[in-house]
């Protein structure tokens, strides 16, 4: 079922099919890995709602649901 990343709740697994950002944030999000087909595992989801901890690739990353909102994933079942 395709969503984007705001959407997944704690504990929650997904596999990015796009990033729809463009410039700087987009460049350090490629940086950290995150590209189409990588798994992303929604961590902790901070008491205000706002940023989201998300694993990727071994990494920890928090997001603000403002750029998080912008890239497209697929859920999947946790591995």
């Amino acid at each position: 079922m395709e969503t984007t990343m705001d959407l997944l709740r704690e504990g929650d697994c997904a596999r990015i099919l796009s990033l729809r950002l463009r410039g700087a944030m987009r460049r350090r999000l490629l940086d950290f890995g995150m590209i189409e087909g990588t798994c992303v595992r929604c961590l902790r989801i901070s008491p205000s709602g706002d940023p989201v901890i998300y694993r990727v690739r071994g990494t920890m990353l928090a997001l603000r649901r403002q750029d998080s909102s912008r890239i497209a994933v697929e859920v999947e079942p946790c591995r």
